[in-house]
């Protein structure tokens, strides 16, 4: 498998389980309806660990560009691939999107409020604030980056690619993604993931879901620019540390 296909299949399965576990607690009539916000940042914490976990071997498992972006800056990851591996990233999450919609249809006929439609595929502020909100997604994926960034080992070989999270396996990443949630998470949602928000945004749009209402266009840059200035300052600050 190359790095393209997995980083494909690793960010498919990210949002499939991501956005799915959303669908289960926001959607009318699923099982888990109304289950709440642990479930919610658990479910998102178990679709990491398993994106990385499958993807891992063949591309390091970035499933996120702030961190192809972060480790390209800290001089992690060759800036060459990072394009490559962006459209692998945001592919993946536009299918496991629509899987969602697929799996889900009844429930979104059933749902009235547009905003939990809406919420099934991207984020959105508890309250609009601009700056707070870009900070706090900046904060989130600072964190990960950052963690990230000492956890790993990258490397570049001839013979195969590990170069992000495989090297320490799935589970810590997916620790991270599950702090990050429970403790950052309640302002915006925590996309901390350009390719989470953007791609699935992109798919509320073009689906054909029943009353789906409008796509907050104009809070959608914050969740694709507040993660790659996260990664970014992670890199930095990494990079400025006297660890040797």
């Amino acid at each position: 498998m190359t790095p393209f296909i997995a980083e494909i299949i690793g960010t498919f399965l990210l949002i499939l389980l991501g956005c799915g576990v959303i669908a289960n607690v926001v959607l009318k009539d699923t099982k888990g309806h109304n289950s709440g916000w642990i479930v919610i940042t658990t479910g998102w914490a178990f679709a990491v660990y398993i994106g990385v976990l499958v993807a891992a071997p063949y591309s390091g498992a970035h499933i996120n560009p702030a961190v192809s972006i972060g480790l390209a800056a800290a001089g992690e990851f060759p800036w060459e691939s990072v394009p490559s591996y962006l459209l692998a990233q945001f592919i993946g999450a536009m299918l496991g999107a629509t899987l969602v919609w697929l799996m889900h249809k009844d429930h979104f006929d059933r749902t009235e409020e547009q905003s939990l439609k809406l919420a099934v595929f991207s984020t959105s502020p508890a309250i609009k604030n601009t700056f707070t909100n870009l900070l706090g997604e900046i904060s989130g994926t600072f964190v990960l980056v950052f963690a990230v960034l000492f956890f790993t080992d990258a490397s570049l070989t001839e013979s195969e690619t590990v170069i992000g999270l495989g090297s320490l396996g799935a589970l810590p990443v997916a620790l991270v993604v599950w702090g990050v949630g429970l403790c950052l998470g309640g302002t915006t949602g925590y996309a901390i993931n350009p390719a989470r928000d953007l791609g699935p945004r992109i798919m509320h749009a073009i689906l054909p879901i029943k009353n789906k209402g409008l796509n907050n266009w104009s809070y959608s840059w914050i969740p694709v620019i507040g993660p790659v200035v996260g990664g970014v300052i992670a890199a930095l600050l990494y990079l400025a540390l006297p660890l040797v």
